[in-house]
């Protein structure tokens, strides 16, 4: 038995962001734990949980809201990033790869999104 969202691609690389910058999260200084830290780690969390929230009992608009919710959150984790990078905390090599993965996530759930009526 499995919930509908469970099968879902975007919920699946939502997961997997927020596993990732949870480990990152991990190597960011001591003073960063209620700032930078945090933010990103509720940031990517918010992007799988908005996805299966809104895939339960809710109307098509409804879903639509739940995924742009989705969407913003990359946004913010992207945003994260950044200011991981400018501060030292990430060299350019792992800032790459999880823009990356947060401009495809990004990609696919505007697409899953257009579909939904």
């Amino acid at each position: 038995m499995k919930f509908k969202f469970e099968g879902l691609l975007i919920w699946q690389k939502g997961m997997d962001l927020g596993e990732s910058m949870n480990e990152l999260a991990d190597t960011f200084p001591p003073k960063e734990i209620y700032n930078l830290s945090s933010q990103v780690r509720r940031a990517s969390d918010s992007v799988a949980l908005n996805i299966s929230e809104g895939s339960i009992l809710q109307s098509g608009p409804e879903y639509r809201k739940f995924l742009g919710y989705s969407i913003r959150s990359v946004a913010e984790v992207v945003t994260c990033l950044h200011k991981a990078k400018r501060r030292k905390y990430i060299d350019e090599t792992t800032f790459e790869k999880y823009y990356k993965d947060c401009f495809d996530i990004m990609n696919m759930t505007i697409a899953f999104r257009n579909k939904i009526k």
